[in-house]
Formats: C-alpha cells, structure tokens, sequence
C-alpha cells in the first residue's frame, strides 16, 4: 500500500503548539519544558525515532524531567523540516547531515548530537534506460530532494566526481511521493531518493536501481540526531537522556528487524512487504556514534559551499556537540 504524502507547511507549522510554560513570578530562573516536539521523514532511515514513540519510551525516559507530553511532525525532506526547526517549532529533529549545515549557516542555533545511519538511497531509472556509467545520466531528468538535502548533495558530488556536468542533467525537486508518482508516469526518467522509495519503486515494476549511495560516495553519513542549542543550554541532562533512548531504539531496530518493519508499515501505511524489500536491498547501516559521521559531513559543508549554498565553510565545531554522547558511551 502506498501512502501519497502531501505535506502543506504552513497548515503543518500552525499545528505545532509550544513546549515551553512561562517561569512563575516566584524567583524561577528557568522555564519548564514539558513539551518535547520531534521532527522526522517517514524514511526506513529513521526507524528508530518511530520505534521509541511507539513503545512509550520517549516519554516515559524523559517524565523525570518533567516532560508530559512528546508530539511528532513529518517532513517529506530535511530543508523543509529545517525550517520548521528555524521557526521554533521542533526540539530534535531526525534528519540528513547536509540540511542543518545551510540551516546553520542561515543561523539555526542546533548542533548534532548523535548519528542515526549512513548511506541508504538509491538511483532508480525506468525500464529500457541503459546505465553503465554516470555518463549515460546526460541528458536524461532524474528527481531528488531539494537542494541542501543529502539526496541532492550526494547525487550532485556523484556527478562532479565524474565529470558530468550538473548542467547536463536535469534535476527535479521532488518530495518522495511526488517522485514515485513521476517515475511511474514516465515523467521523469528516474529518482535518486532514501529507502523505502527504492525498493517499493523495484517492486512495482516502475524502475530497477543501477547505482547505490554507498558506491556513490563509501561509508557517506546520512541521518543524524540534531537538537536545539536552547535545550543543549538549559536541559543538558535531557539531552544525554534523548541521547540514551535513541540507542535504546537503534539496538533495538537492529536485533528485532521484523518487528521494526512492523512499527514502520503502521506509521507510515506502506506495504509490510515493500519494507522488508527495503531491508533486504538497502545499503544503509543503523548507527548512533557521531564521530562516524563527522568526516562526510565537514565533506558535505565543503560541496554546500563549493555550490554556493552557504557563504562560509563551517567547522566541526559549529556543526556537532559530541560531549552527550560520550558521556553517556563512557557511564
């Protein structure tokens, strides 16, 4: 089954209610959080966010720090999920290594505390398409993410890598469903998108995967856990408990794959079939060490610049904020 996903941003962010209660007139210093709201993409990248809503841990790890409430969002794509963060409207966000860097930039005042995966998309082209190099893509209109999503940033640094000129191909901004809708009518002539996308696109009869990320761009970082500056701030202890439940929830993934394909198909009303395709096709790797994902991701910084995304190289240390992580590795 598939699920056409139509998100309208504006309608999305009026939804968001806050997650802050104003401080008493008693000589309080700090606010009270007791919302914590979570931004994610119906991605099997990104399982392990869906698996710690679904058994209650997300608020029953967090209830000793007053936190009564956890809300969920879903994005089709990270820079629009980035916005919304931008906006005030999430706390953590589950999302590519490649938005928050143009967000960052823009001034997002958040930092990556945790990976979630690497690699995990494919390049899909329709029946007959010949492909035995990244030449034969001249010419031909493949869609993806928008630009500053690990999808565009990862397929335009496969074309450069290769001396294909990003000129030659046309490249469409597309959310997922969008995407697999043009596939399927012939309007484009392939996707380059995360799984599930891949495998249901195969299952279909709609297009065969000629190349994985992972042979694009090796042991590329892909998702990873971003939190707000503010909560880093002021609830640090929170932070390091975010950080414990979300290993909970990847080990968890990783040693009961069936029953996370579950969990996936019931949030995001895909085939239970087309996940465990997924599993099986996939490339990607469950993670949560950040330090896995930092090298690829400085790499990222330097394609966003090179193509003019951002106006200044960012740093490690404008990026990521490893010290809850470790912390909480080294108990």
């Amino acid at each position: 089954m598939k699920k056409t996903i139509v998100i309208l941003t504006v309608l999305l962010l009026a939804a968001f209610s806050g997650c802050v209660e104003s401080p008493e007139e008693d000589g309080v210093e700090e606010a009270t959080m007791t919302h914590l709201r979570i931004g994610y993409q119906p991605s099997t990248h990104q399982i392990a966010e869906m698996i710690a809503m679904e058994k209650g841990w997300w608020k029953e790890d967090l209830a000793e720090f007053g936190i009564t409430k956890v809300s969920d969002s879903e994005f089709p794509s990270g820079p629009p999920e980035m916005n919304a963060m931008m906006g005030g409207h999430l706390d953590i966000a589950y999302v590519g290594a490649a938005p928050p860097i143009t967000a960052i930039a823009q001034g997002l005042d958040a930092k990556i505390v945790a990976a979630v995966q690497t690699q995990g998309s494919d390049l899909v082209l329709r029946p007959g398409i010949n492909y035995t190099s990244p030449s034969d893509l001249r010419g031909l209109t493949i869609a993806t993410f928008p630009p500053g999503s690990i999808q565009d940033t990862v397929f335009r640094k496969f074309l450069m890598d290769n001396n294909v000129s990003t000129g030659d191909v046309v490249i469409k901004e597309m959310g997922p469903g969008d995407a697999m809708t043009a596939i399927t009518a012939g309007a484009v002539d392939g996707i380059f998108l995360p799984h599930p996308y891949p495998a249901i696109i195969e299952l279909e009869g709609n297009g065969r995967s000629v190349i994985s990320s992972g042979e694009m761009w090796p042991d590329h970082g892909c998702c990873c856990l971003l939190v707000s500056g503010e909560l880093i701030r002021e609830h640090p202890d929170m932070v390091k408990q975010i950080i414990r439940t979300h290993i909970r929830a990847t080990e968890y993934l990783k040693e009961n794959r069936n029953e996370s394909a579950e969990i996936f198909a019931r949030k995001t009303g895909y085939g239970l079939d087309e996940v465990k395709h997924s599993f099986e096709t996939w490339d990607g790797e469950w993670i949560s060490d950040p330090h896995l994902e930092i090298n690829s991701t400085l790499e990222f910084a330097k394609v966003h610049y090179y193509l003019g995304n951002i106006d200044t190289m960012l740093t490690e240390e404008d990026l990521f904020d490893t010290r809850f992580y470790d912390a909480v590795t080294g108990e």
